[in-house]
């Protein structure tokens, strides 16, 4: 591990100022990833601000009957929360299908978000991987690309994002908080905070050097149910092969509304809007669960190692779809 200062932040403001000053400086909260990535050289930060003490680790109403997250919030207790639990199930399904009950009680929401690709090559220092080294290449489009996005990628990257949380979190139209050291504070719509990977897969989100995540703020919930549905090699600790996180509502035989996120499929949480606007009073049956599921999965490209993704997740998407509008 590349040698590295450390230093504790007391409150927001200070932790920014900090990040400021040191270019190669990282955020460390949980470190359920940061420090794996540190001890095999793929991070190799010269200074590590400590922001676990910060106190955003609150879980509050917002007056529009929303909810705020807390930076700082575990991902286990935001998952007991009974705010969560009764008004944002979904979220709450997600987290729990995420990692292990150890990695749940250190991870962060905003270090969940900002957690990295689990890309083989991405980790293997060995090999090339435009992510971790620009312009050295990809190892994975002709390799063993089995985990891999079947959206969204490019000539330079086809890694995924690997949260459960963040793919419930575009299902529920969140948006980050963030402060920079210059005091200016932004609110990024969840949609906009991750990047396709274009010719440059290194740059990873929308966010600034030194900017932070300071909360997370969920709008008040759609009506509808909420299902969440992960699909993985093992039924224990996993990332997934895809995921689906669906809000929907019928009545009288149509579809009233419905919001569709999918995860593992792509570098970010793959929201498909237009589609999403199709079904508003679309007929609820079997036939439109089939239809949406292509819609959805229309133009997805394999790589050989994970063409099963794409009829995986067309399966995955219209049974998640279908339950959720299913008479009560």
């Amino acid at each position: 591990m590349q040698p590295f200062s450390y230093e504790r932040a007391e409150d927001e403001q200070q932790a920014v100022a900090m990040a400021s000053s040191h270019p190669e400086a990282r955020f460390i909260s949980g470190g359920t990833n940061l420090l794996d990535l540190m001890k095999l050289g793929v991070e190799r930060p010269t200074h590590l601000i400590d922001i676990s003490r910060l106190p955003l680790a609150r879980i509050e109403s917002t007056e529009d009957n929303g909810l705020r997250i807390g930076a700082q919030v575990r991902n286990s207790d935001l998952a007991a929360d009974p705010q969560v639990r009764s008004r944002y199930p979904l979220l709450a399904q997600a987290l729990l299908a995420g990692a292990s009950g150890q990695i749940r009680n250190k991870a962060s929401t905003a270090g969940n978000l900002l957690q990295r690709t689990r890309c083989y090559y991405f980790y293997d220092r060995n090999m090339p991987c435009n992510k971790r080294e620009p312009g050295s290449g990809c190892a994975a489009l002709e390799g063993f690309n089995r985990m891999h996005a079947v959206l969204g990628g490019s000539a330079a990257c086809i890694a995924v994002h690997p949260s459960d949380m963040a793919v419930a979190m575009a299902a529920l139209d969140a948006s980050v908080e963030t402060l920079s050291a210059d005091g200016n504070e932004r609110r990024i719509p969840l949609a906009e905070l991750h990047q396709l990977p274009g010719e440059d897969p290194h740059v990873e989100t929308s966010l600034a050097h030194g900017e932070m995540i300071t909360a997370v703020t969920l709008p008040p919930p759609p009506a509808g149910r909420q299902v969440y549905r992960k699909v993985r090699d093992r039924a224990s600790y996993a990332f997934a092969l895809v995921s689906v996180a669906i809000i929907a509502s019928a009545s009288g035989g149509r579809i009233e509304h419905a919001r569709i996120a999918m995860g593992g499929v792509a570098a970010k949480p793959w929201r498909t809007l237009d589609i999403e606007q199709a079904l508003s009073a679309a007929p609820a049956s079997a036939r439109t669960c089939s239809e949406t599921a292509e819609a959805a999965l229309e133009g997805a490209q394999g790589y050989g190692g994970n063409d099963f993704k794409i009829p995986l997740a067309k399966r995955t998407l219209r049974h998640t779809l279908a339950t959720a509008i299913e008479p009560v």
